[in-house]
């Protein structure tokens, strides 16, 4: 099974530096906080390290996380926000709940930065999309520039949450079309989808599929059955990992896994099942280091959808909630 080496990670793994082009965009700079908190990035760095050597799994929950909170209205530290009061936020909704975890990480990681600057500078969605980088990195995955400057939404989007995330259960087409929405072509939907070379799922995502899908390796759905009983109820909180060669080291093994058909999650294995993405699956199987450069390009992109800017939004002091006027 083709998989990262020291060698070809280390070709693989470029500093993409990509000119962002929309005037909105355009206001994002690494240098951003050069004058008001120069150690914003050592900050964070260090505090994602700590949690990963602590759980390993945490990586792969900031990175979903931040998908989760990009393709709602842009990354705005959006899906932070909890419910409180009369406003509703993101979390409880059901892509999210019981899905996304690691908000008290993002809250802890934004009181070691307001403390290295002096003061809340630095927005809840900045140390969300440099977390989300650094968890990639930390997990033997590939860097990439990190423009900053981005401000906090002081609201949330429930139907765009409700309506614009991929689920589990989803078919090539829907998938691709939600990418596209945001857009992203195939092959860069291809590339994002390997962020589930790392971290689990919970048996209510994958049971269905391993019940009832034929697109399925016999013997991998016979090894999860005994975790995820087919009754309701019985087990859904038990994990498997999205990628069982390798869940917590960042790699390509995840394209070999739909090639041989053992993806835990239906709409992963919709990306290798006879369609136009087969292609590109196999590519990256074969190609580690174009994997690499694709996701590191890929997840920039997305670390760049609709950012707030200028003075839009605010910088939460608690990325909870949003500021007092």
């Amino acid at each position: 099974m083709a998989g990262f080496t020291h060698s070809n990670l280390y070709l693989g793994f470029l500093i993409i530096l990509i000119t962002i082009s929309s005037p909105v965009s355009a206001q994002l700079s690494v240098s951003f906080y050069a004058n008001t908190c120069p150690s914003v990035f050592d900050t964070v760095r260090a505090a994602v390290r700590s949690v990963i050597d602590r759980e390993p799994r945490m990586g792969a929950s900031l990175m979903r996380m931040l998908f989760h909170d990009c393709f709602v209205s842009g990354c705005d530290g959006g899906i932070l926000l909890e419910d409180f009061g009369s406003f509703v936020g993101e979390q409880k909704l059901p892509a999210n709940f019981n899905s996304i975890r690691g908000y008290e990480v993002i809250d802890n990681i934004k009181t070691q930065v307001d403390r290295a600057c002096g003061g809340s500078v630095v927005s809840c969605a900045d140390i969300l999309v440099i977390a989300a980088r650094d968890s990639v990195v930390q997990l033997g995955g590939p860097s990439y520039s990190v423009p900053v400057g981005r401000r906090d939404a002081r609201s949330a989007n429930t139907n765009a949450a409700n309506n614009e995330l991929v689920a589990p259960t989803e078919n090539l087409d829907s998938i691709l079309q939600k990418f596209r929405n945001k857009g992203f072509s195939p092959r860069e939907t291809v590339a994002l989808s390997g962020s589930h070379t790392v971290g689990q799922a919970r048996c209510t995502s994958f049971r269905n599929r391993i019940y009832h899908d034929a697109n399925i390796d016999t013997s991998f759905a016979t090894s999860l059955k005994a975790n995820c009983p087919q009754d309701v109820g019985n087990g859904d909180n038990n994990l498997a990992p999205l990628d069982p060669q390798s869940p917590n080291r960042f790699g390509n093994n995840y394209y070999q896994a739909l090639i041989n058909k053992r993806a835990l999650l239906h709409s992963d294995q919709e990306l290798f099942n006879g369609n136009s993405t087969d292609s590109i699956v196999t590519m990256y199987g074969d190609n580690p280091s174009a994997f690499s450069t694709d996701f590191a390009n890929a997840m920039l992109k997305m670390s760049n959808l609709s950012p707030l800017t200028g003075t839009q939004g605010e910088v939460r002091v608690n990325c909870k909630r949003i500021n007092l006027s």
